[in-house]
């Protein structure tokens, strides 16, 4: 009777275990299956891409080793385009201005962006409203904000500097080569600000508020809050704005053309603009050197960013 007990035990033990295996594989094969639906949205959006971006770039960097100028036949040179790109005057002066022009405006950007940040998320009547107003800049055309300043700047400023008798200012400073580039910087951060005070905004929120209560019972002024709580605890944001910030400025274009062309000559020419306007003048090849070097540099950057905002998500 025990040895008929223990067998019948064993046998449904082995039934168990022998039922239990197909099943667990058929759960593993289902979690491993791919939905039809995921491939239907993502096969059309993978081939755009791919003949829209991927293939173009590939081509044009295959091109900036050739003499091509865009279209007919062309034949391979190897690296003279690039080493021309590095001794060409008109290149490196691009390069100045847009990195120059980015750095200034990263910090003119943030700084501004930070302290209405601060002023916005304090105790004040109407900061929702004022808050709406603030990011109205971000939601017009780039090239629509430059023809208005543009306007303002060769038109309205040297009038009201007349008016008062301010010498320096009674000619546009956009015809000036020593001065456009503030109005590049003015007209830009008058458009970057709103998005990155929206960062910031959220990165006070963020903060506690018993933080801010302890720090005023032990006497902490303002600015020692800010010092102290305020920045160390928004640093994250703060150098997600600065990584972002400086890599979009790289590429600026449309308001540089809305306000100045790239002049006066070409003392505000950036380096988006000279690529444009090398594949308009037949220099395709050349040009391409050029991008395929700015995209290089765009890369660097983008790599900085991944490993800068690491782990920030979720402050």
């Amino acid at each position: 009777m025990a040895t008929t007990t223990t067998e019948a035990v064993t046998t449904a033990g082995r039934r168990r275990r022998g039922g239990a295996a197909p099943r667990l594989q058929s759960v593993t094969h289902r979690r491993k299956r791919i939905d039809p639906l995921f491939l239907a949205f993502l096969l059309p959006t993978l081939v755009l891409f791919t003949l829209a971006i991927t293939l173009p770039a590939v081509m044009g960097i295959v091109l900036s080793f050739t003499n091509s100028v865009g279209f007919g036949e062309f034949r391979f040179i190897g690296l003279t385009n690039y080493v021309a790109v590095f001794s060409d005057p008109a290149i490196l002066q691009a390069y100045l201005f847009t990195i120059g022009f980015s750095l200034v405006t990263v910090i003119v950007v943030n700084a501004v962006a930070f302290l209405l940040a601060i002023a916005l998320t304090s105790k004040i009547r109407g900061k929702i409203a004022l808050r709406a107003v603030f990011v109205l800049p971000m939601v017009i055309s780039g090239i629509v904000i430059a023809y208005v300043f543009s306007f303002l700047f060769a038109n309205s400023l040297p009038a009201l500097a007349t008016a008062l008798g301010f010498g320096p200012l009674e000619q546009s400073i956009l015809a000036n080569p020593d001065l456009a580039w503030i109005a590049i910087v003015i007209v830009t951060a008058w458009q970057a600000i709103p998005s990155t005070l929206l960062i910031y905004i959220a990165g006070v929120l963020s903060i506690p508020g018993e933080v801010y209560e302890a720090a005023a019972l032990d006497g902490a002024s303002s600015w020692r809050q800010l010092v102290s709580i305020t920045a160390p605890l928004t640093a994250g944001y703060i150098l997600i704005n600065l990584v972002i910030g400086f890599k979009n400025f790289l590429n600026s274009y449309d308001i540089i053309v809305g306000l100045t062309d790239g002049g006066p000559g070409t003392s505000t020419t950036s380096v988006a603009m000279s690529i444009f306007k090398g594949f308009n003048g037949g220099d395709y090849a050349y040009q391409m050197a050029n991008a395929t070097i700015f995209f290089v540099i765009a890369v660097v950057i983008a790599v900085i960013q991944l490993r800068a905002t690491r782990g920030k998500a979720a402050l």
